[in-house]
């Protein structure tokens, strides 16, 4: 299979450079190739104990590797086509279990070591003018066409996607292909987005643009078992919508954004005061979906939350930015990581600063945190589809991360990376420190 997948990609690539043409500026087609790998390495740590969820203490290292060709097409003024596959394989470390903030963005919780092909996008984008707009131009890019488009404009777009595509975007921190790894650190870490275990869902974004704000909203479905892979068809009742205002400004003629959201998601996570009670009847039970409990399948699970995520240029070449997300935390978390509260600040420094001008580095510390309700369920010995030590002694999950982004060439750039994590999983009982550095490859077509 593995080398199946290899003829695939040497096969495919040089289409994908055949057909990037960008001499005519409204090309009907846009085609591009990314292929990203990552190596983590984990220090051994000592532990008071260790709980079926819980980080790995003795050392370990782990490896991980996607490659995504972006095929779109123009259909008409303003309509156009896009279609994603992409192939990924290895894991993260620890098996992606026992940090709220795990430390690879590349890989997800069940990670197939083999590489695994599938469709990761595939939907329409209809663009249509609002009133008598003036026309800016689009530049090609993964996903985007290279056209003329309106300033003022409404924005379409259905089909198989990931949320965080359209949603709390950031120039200095948003894609872990090529910025920060950790799963807290690189997008809101208390929206628990609504996402298959790939980062994947369906649904539909609208999108009401204008020059200097946005406002964005979707309405998109969920995981059929927490974090798992098929979706739930009863759209009816498990759904997830969200909505976003951006604005953007400038101070002292250096460019800033503010974002705000809110977030609202239906599905048949359980709530964590039942599971509560489940383990003082001596039930031996998982906050998942698999117990087969007939009141565990009534789609009552609610989660409900709000974020902020800010970016500022502060002087030539030195970005900051800040994000704080919140979420009720009454419920079982069901599609991105265990994390209720989250705060992060960080920094941005273009290589331009030292005559390396498209180098980067970046150095950013997050704090994540739980509920009440969260937090007793894992006091009481519950297992989620992340953590669950036994028990917890409980403590705010800390990281500091920091990277350095060399561009070797025009399609490559390497990245070393360091990550700096005490009380793993909230739990002070397990405090660590734990050390994680790592190296990336990106590349870009």
């Amino acid at each position: 299979m593995g080398k199946a997948i290899l003829f695939l990609q040497v096969i495919m690539l040089p289409l994908v450079v055949l057909s990037q043409d960008k001499t005519n500026a409204n090309t009907k087609w846009s085609t591009h190739f990314q292929t990203t790998i990552v190596y983590q390495h984990q220090n051994s740590f000592a532990a008071k104990y260790s709980g079926q969820n819980s980080l790995d203490t003795n050392a370990n290292e782990a490896y991980s590797q996607t490659s995504t060709f972006y095929f779109g097409r123009k259909l008409w003024k303003g309509g156009s086509v896009y279609l994603n596959p992409e192939i990924a394989g290895g894991s993260g470390i620890s098996h992606v279990v026992g940090l709220a903030g795990a430390t690879n963005g590349e890989t997800y919780r069940v990670g197939n070591p083999s590489p695994t092909p599938f469709i990761a996008r595939g939907y329409f984008q209809q663009i249509i003018a609002i009133g008598h707009s003036n026309n800016e131009y689009q530049t090609d890019g993964l996903n985007q066409l290279a056209d003329s488009i309106p300033s003022s404009r409404l924005v379409i777009s259905a089909g198989k996607f990931c949320v965080s595509d359209f949603f709390d975007d950031n120039s200095y921190n948003h894609d872990a292909r090529s910025q920060f790894l950790n799963w807290s650190i690189m997008a809101h870490g208390a929206w628990d987005f609504p996402a298959d275990v790939r980062g994947y869902t369906s649904g539909i974004v609208l999108e009401y643009i204008k020059p200097t704000w946005a406002l964005r909203f979707a309405a998109v479905q969920v995981p059929l078992t927490a974090n798992g892979l098929s979706l739930d068809w009863n759209i009816g009742k498990a759904n997830s919508e969200t909505l976003e205002f951006e604005k953007k400004w400038s101070i002292n003629k250096r460019p800033g954004t503010f974002r705000v959201a809110g977030f609202l998601t239906f599905s048949r996570a359980p709530e964590y005061q039942l599971a509560i009670n489940d383990l003082k009847n001596g039930d031996s039970v998982r906050l998942l979906i698999l117990s087969g409990k007939k009141e565990w399948d009534n789609y009552e699970g609610k989660k409900y939350g709000f974020a902020f995520n800010a970016e500022q240029e502060i002087a030539n070449g030195i970005g900051m930015f800040a994000r704080y997300s919140w979420c009720d935390g009454h419920s079982g978390d069901w599609a991105f990581t265990e994390i209720d509260r989250n705060f992060q600040i960080g920094f941005n420094f273009d290589g331009k600063r030292w005559k390396r001008k498209d180098d980067a580095f970046g150095i950013c510390a997050a704090i994540n945190g739980l509920a009440t309700d969260h937090r007793a369920y894992l006091e009481a010995g519950g297992i989620g589809f992340i953590l669950g030590d036994g028990k917890l002694n409980y403590g705010t999950e800390n990281i500091l991360e920091a990277y350095y982004r060399a561009k070797i060439t025009p399609y490559l750039s390497i990245s070393a990376d360091f990550q700096f994590i005490t009380n793993p999983g909230y739990n002070k009982d397990r405090s660590g420190p734990i050390y994680v550095p790592g190296i990336r490859a990106h590349v870009e077509l």
